[in-house]
């Protein structure tokens, strides 16, 4: 006979989204009032909104964020495949779990050391703030989280996989681009989302590297937020939170499609 579970975990769980969700969605409401203030909502009206797209240069900071995100996803997923096949065919257990250490210790350590480290890294060797220095920022905090994606889908495999496309004639290249890369597909499709994710979220290390004529929106939200309290910020932030949900679902489709395939590939 099966358990009843009751209604103390629902409970609790429902009060733990609430907690979560509760402000953003406070803000979302006050992003489509006609009033100045975040109280006393006023009526319903989309200057807000307007009043964002209409601004041209948090246009181009929108375009640069996504551009970083992109970028820096890309190649640190690449890096972090890399990474992570470099760690698995490692031999010896211990020289495997010293690298795995140094892969997360950019995942452990505070945002703010990080930024800070990086902004005396720049200055010492000369790399100027802005597009570069932001890019490489984001590649290297990037490059763990892919790491640590991949690699469980490694251990998963069996080596006899590998042993028999070596058996059958495969060369090196063959075996990693037709039986190792499409069974570690999904791994890497959630490290480049992760990587993609930490990115656009990025502020506390972006702070830290972004130069003068470089900003992205989290950066540009905490300086308009300093300034006083604007329902544009509302607006933007509405705007983020849904291009997130929309990746969001995106990633939920991506990854129960290939479980199909899986699925179907295992029956056929």
């Amino acid at each position: 006979m099966k358990k009843k579970n009751g209604l103390g975990p629902k409970i609790y769980l429902a009060i733990v989204f609430v907690i979560l969700y509760a402000p953003i969605f406070y803000l979302m409401v006050y992003s489509f009032s006609s009033g100045d203030k975040m109280y006393n909502f006023e009526g319903f009206t989309l200057n807000h909104y307007k009043e964002v797209l209409q601004d041209t240069r948090l246009l181009i900071i929108v375009l640069n964020t996504l551009v970083i995100a992109l970028l820096s996803a890309a190649l640190s997923t690449i890096l972090g495949v890399c990474g992570a096949l470099a760690i698995y065919y490692v031999r010896k257990l211990r020289t495997q779990n010293s690298l795995l250490t140094l892969n997360n210790v950019l995942i452990v350590s505070s945002d703010v050391v990080i930024g800070a480290s990086f902004l005396l890294l720049f200055t010492i060797v000369g790399v100027k703030l802005g597009f570069v220095s932001v890019l490489l920022s984001h590649i290297a905090f990037s490059v763990p989280i892919v790491v640590l994606m991949v690699l469980p889908k490694l251990n998963e495999m069996s080596p006899t996989l590998i042993d028999a496309a070596r058996d059958l004639g495969a060369s090196r290249w063959d075996t990693l681009s037709k039986v190792i890369l499409p069974f570690i597909t999904p791994g890497i499709f959630a490290g480049f989302f992760m990587a993609l994710t930490y990115s656009l979220d990025d502020f506390a290390v972006t702070f830290f590297v972004t130069g003068n004529g470089f900003s992205t929106l989290s950066v540009e939200i905490y300086s308009r937020a300093r300034q006083g309290i604007s329902l544009s910020i509302n607006a933007l932030s509405t705007l983020i939170f849904f291009a997130t949900m929309m990746m969001v679902i995106g990633y939920y489709f991506i990854a129960k499609r290939n479980q199909r395939g899986a699925g179907m590939g295992v029956g056929k």
